[in-house]
């Protein structure tokens, strides 16, 4: 580490938070959590664990490269994190599957599967038949797909649960306090302070997803605009195997998980920091999925819930250095938190390590009021 006193602070215990202590750990540096709540709750606990940027339409450049890249990191990261937890996160690449039921859907995904294949993407436009024999439970309205072999999900319950035990065995320090509130001078950062005293630091790292902008403290320049979104899930209960990849249609997305649960999401709603599940959410997960599945009406909704996505004004994350020596920021991933959670450790430990960590200057703090941000908030709205 680059300060003397090799000593990293993360503020957030959510996924990329505990991702970051296990990397920063693995190479070497004394390492300490804390979160208000419980560690791998919030967000991470409430997401699908869907991984696939290419399904999703990032349309940026700069955050696709990331999510592709985080992507091919997920096998190695979930057995490097196996290796310290011993707990298995399900990590399944077995596609992803977006469904069309009409000609209309059917053409653009046509469309898409070009594109795709110009950038070298390994997919496949499959028929009806095709289809319906890829994922039998489909309603009959299915007249085709596309077939993104190389994407997939994670159990992010169970990645949450195996960072927290990794992290442990690594060392790592994760404390759960009333509040945390970041020291530091005209120059740098401290430490924080916490109930139970000053905890000083050579690096603090804010991973507080979508409570990060409100991180006592922080110089008014290194404070970062994210807000919170809110997404609702719901989840029956079917027989195993029922469902076979995580697939998309219109309106929704089902996620398979193996102790027979199937993960119906998610609502994109400004609520604030409302983690109320609602009747109009759930219902309308539920007319999605039945439109799309007829078959799924006669199982049981077994498990409702919100969770609180971190966006940002442009839809790109924030990450890396910020203007405050020693304050790094690492939050704002809005979907795809569970996806970049690999990406973002590396980078973000490279940039503490090191001082360097190129990769990350197209999601600095610094690019808020420039012409290029401005674009980017304009076709994000």
């Amino acid at each position: 580490m680059r300060d003397s006193r090799g000593d990293v602070i993360v503020a957030g215990a959510g996924l990329i938070g505990l991702s970051i202590a296990f990397e920063l750990a693995q190479r070497g540096a004394s390492v300490r959590v804390f979160d208000r709540g419980e560690p791998a709750r919030a967000a991470s606990w409430a997401g699908a664990g869907i991984l696939a940027p290419y399904t999703e339409r990032i349309e940026d450049e700069d955050l696709l490269a990331l999510c592709a890249a985080s992507l091919a990191e997920y096998p190695a990261f979930v057995e490097r994190v196996f290796t310290q937890s011993g707990i298995d996160a399900h990590l399944r690449l077995d596609g992803v599957l977006y469904a069309a039921f009409d000609d209309e859907q059917l053409e653009t995904l046509r469309r898409h599967t070009g594109a795709l294949r110009d950038r070298g993407v390994e997919c496949e436009l499959l028929d009806r038949a095709a289809v319906l024999a890829a994922e039998p439970w489909l309603g009959a309205r299915a007249i085709g797909g596309l077939l993104k072999s190389a994407e997939g999900h994670v159990d992010n319950r169970r990645l949450g649960r195996a960072l927290v035990a990794a992290c442990a065995a690594s060392g790592v320090v994760v404390e759960r306090v009333a509040e945390l509130r970041a020291e530091c001078d005209r120059r740098r950062a401290l430490g924080v302070a916490t109930p139970l005293g000053f905890v000083a630091a050579g690096a603090i790292v804010n991973a507080c997803g979508a409570w990060a902008s409100s991180l006592e403290g922080v110089p008014d320049a290194c404070r970062v605009p994210v807000e919170p979104v809110k997404g609702q899930m719901v989840a029956l209960s079917v027989p195993a195997g029922f469902v076979r990849r995580a697939t998309w249609v219109p309106g929704a997305y089902l996620v398979p998980r193996d102790d027979g649960r199937l993960l119906i999401g998610a609502t994109v709603e400004s609520a604030g920091f409302d983690e109320r599940v609602t009747a109009e959410g759930v219902a309308g997960l539920l007319r999605a999925a039945l439109a799309a599945a007829p078959a799924l009406s006669s199982f049981t909704p077994t498990e409702s819930w919100a969770g609180l996505r971190p966006g940002t004004p442009d839809g790109l994350p924030f990450l890396g250095a910020t203007p405050l020596e020693g304050y790094f920021v690492a939050s704002g991933h809005y979907r795809n938190g569970i996806l970049l959670a690999p990406a973002t450790a590396r980078l973000i430990a490279d940039a503490v390590e090191t001082g360097e960590a190129p990769a990350l200057e197209p999601f600095s703090l610094a690019r808020l009021g420039t012409e290029a941000a401005a674009e980017r908030r304009i076709t994000h709205a």
